[in-house]
Order: structure tokens, then C-alpha cells, then sequence
């Protein structure tokens, strides 16, 4: 996408301390810990000063970001997490496979796939393993390893609470197959077991305790939709405990319908 910037997004605020500060070519969420932000991906570089005036709407400074916490290493979830790291001075975190991704070792981004370069590299504070556990403030956030759409995706899970309220949210860190496809595989030398890794992962997390499922894209959990819908019902639409099994059952079948149905 050549022009993500197009794709604006109103800031708000999802359930307790979570909001919604992304667009829709990629998803940026923000939690308030009570003792500063922690950001999930940060975006593409080009649509940063969207992101960060949506912090401000939403009542916080940019400066108060102190983790910057990655789904993947794509150029859509953390190209812009050099710049935010240079304003902020915020602690990054991805999953431990993915550090070659961020730091540029590789040239595995999905860039050059979106038609940039990746010069926006950085090396992560913290390589996340499975089962690792990231706190600040009153969030903690469990990790989870669920490698496939590339090796080092990481799903996330943690408590937000309101009006005495508390909802499990979770995101899968990664739920593409362009990245399982023959002709990406074949053309940077990739095994074909990340397609097993691909299928385990969702396995792995399809029975998490899900509440609120919160989509690393605005279209894995029809961020618009639901927000044209708050205040509208009786509860939050974001609060759907079936949601979570019934995307992850979605997204195998997307699997098996492009990668082996179509054999692509």
C-alpha cells in the first residue's frame, strides 16, 4: 500500500484502559497501566503523526509510551517503532525469532512486498520467549510463541478492568498466509514447515480465554464496525466471548482454502 495515510481511523477508547490509536492498513492500541503507556505495534512510519495525534485525543502525550510491544517483525506493525523509540525512549519488545527482522539482519520485513524500503531498523530491548510475561503498572500481559506467519509472532493476553468489570483480551500476533505462500517461501529460501508452525499456532490458542478480541488489522475484529456501534446496544460490542475460538477457526480455514485448496 503506497499510501497507508488514507486509511484514517478515529481514535477512541475500546474497554477500561485499551484504545484504539491505529489505522486501517495496521492496527496501533495503546493500554494506560497507570504508570504509562504500553503500545501494541506501532504501525508504518508513514502514518506515525496519525497514530501519535491519536494518542493526544485520546488525553496522553506520545512521551508517555514506555513499551512498544510487536505482534511480528513486518514493516506494518513496527516501522515506525524507531522513531517513536527516538521520541520516547521506550523499551521494545518482540518475539526472540523476529529480532533479524527488526534489527534488519534479514530483509524479511514484507517492505519491499508494500513497496518500501526498510531503513527504519532497530535493536529490540527485550526478545520475547514463550510463556514471558510483561508488566508495568497494573497490566501484565502474557506471551505466547505462535510462530507461522513469520517465526517470531507473538499473541498476547492480559486483564483490563472497568466500572468493577474484568474482560480477558487477547490478539493473535499473526493470522496472514501471504507470508506461506509457495512463491515467498521459494523466493527467500523459507522452510515449508512454517506451515505446519502456522496450523500448531492456531491450535495452540484457538481455547485462550478470550473477552475482547483485539485484531492486529482493523478488519480481523471489525474495529469500525463495532465502534459505529457503541452506545448503540446494551453492551459493549467488543465483548464477545465467542469471538476469539470463531476467528481462529476462521483463519484456518482462509489456510486451507489459499494454501491448500488453491495450492498457492
Amino acid at each position: 500500500m503506497k499510501t497507508p495515510w488514507e486509511g484514517y481511523i478515529k481514535p477512541f477508547r475500546m474497554f477500561g484502559g485499551l484504545y484504539f490509536v491505529g489505522t486501517r492498513p495496521a492496527s496501533s492500541h495503546i493500554i494506560d497501566t497507570g504508570d504509562g503507556l504500553i503500545m501494541l505495534d506501532s504501525g508504518y512510519p508513514q502514518t506515525l503523526y496519525l497514530v501519535t495525534e491519536g494518542i493526544r485525543e485520546m488525553g496522553f502525550s506520545p512521551k508517555d509510551i514506555k513499551y512498544i510491544v510487536h505482534s511480528h517483525g513486518h514493516y506494518d506493525h513496527l516501522g515506525a517503532t524507531k522513531a517513536l523509540v527516538e521520541l520516547t525512549g521506550a523499551k521494545t519488545f518482540i518475539g526472540e525469532q523476529d529480532v533479524p527482522y527488526a534489527n534488519g539482519s534479514v530483509n524479511l520485513t514484507w517492505a519491499n512486498e508494500l513497496g518500501y524500503d526498510y531503513v527504519e531498523a532497530f535493536e529490540p530491548d527485550v526478545a520475547l520467549k514463550d510463556g514471558d510475561t510483561i508488566e508495568l503498572g497494573n497490566v501484565c500481559i502474557k506471551a505466547i510463541h505462535t510462530p507461522g506467519h513469520t517465526p517470531g509472532s507473538m499473541s498476547y493476553f492480559f486483564d483490563l478492568e472497568e466500572n468493577g468489570r474484568v474482560v480477558r483480551a487477547g490478539t493473535f500476533g499473526g493470522v496472514g498466509v501471504n507470508t506461506l505462500r509457495k512463491r515467498f517461501l521459494d523466493k527467500y529460501n523459507l522452510p515449508y514447515s512454517a506451515r505446519e508452525d502456522f496450523i500448531n499456532s492456531i491450535k495452540k490458542i484457538r481455547d485462550e480465554k478470550v473477552d475482547l478480541n483485539i485484531g492486529n488489522h482493523a478488519h480481523c475484529n471489525d474495529t469500525e464496525g463495532k465502534y459505529a456501534r457503541m452506545g448503540k446496544e446494551a453492551d459493549n460490542p467488543f465483548i464477545d466471548p465467542t469471538e476469539f475460538a470463531r476467528f481462529a477457526d476462521a483463519t484456518l480455514e482462509m489456510y486451507n482454502e489459499i494454501i491448500i485448496r488453491r495450492g498457492e
